[in-house]
């Protein structure tokens, strides 16, 4: 990711192709997984925002080959969107400060003080559901 990308916050990860993938709903995410072909393969993530959910969620088939969802806002600063970090099983900040977190939330190293809080996640019947409470 290039200087100018981190210092205005642009993230790499996009939302999905088919945005009707996914819906939102009594406090859970439910993802078809057929119909979300970014997520077919460990490190490749998506971004959730929009009108119908409370927070923006990153999305992600960890290098580990489990899925996980975070909120999509770091605990620094500036609250920049997340990104995996290639070839490794941690997300970071898009932003200047670099912050790196492991699958678990926890703060490996830059700028954020605090901790994400990772969403609970499991498959159903093709389904990746994602509760949000």
């Amino acid at each position: 990711m290039g200087i100018f990308k981190h210092l205005f916050g642009i993230c790499e990860t996009r939302p999905p192709a088919d945005a009707g993938c996914w819906s939102c709903a009594q406090g859970k995410i439910e993802i078809v997984l057929d119909r979300a072909p970014e997520l077919s393969q460990p490190g490749r993530a998506i971004r959730l925002e929009g009108s119908a959910l409370p927070q923006r969620v990153l999305v992600l088939h960890g290098q580990d080959g489990h899925f996980h969802a975070f909120p999509n806002r770091c605990t620094h600063l500036g609250h920049r969107r997340l990104d995996p970090v290639p070839g490794e099983d941690r997300i970071r900040c898009c932003s200047i400060g670099k912050s790196v977190f492991d699958y678990h939330g926890r703060n490996v190293s830059g700028s954020a003080r605090e901790p994400l809080v990772p969403f609970q996640v499991e498959t159903d019947s093709g389904k990746l559901i994602i509760s949000l409470e």
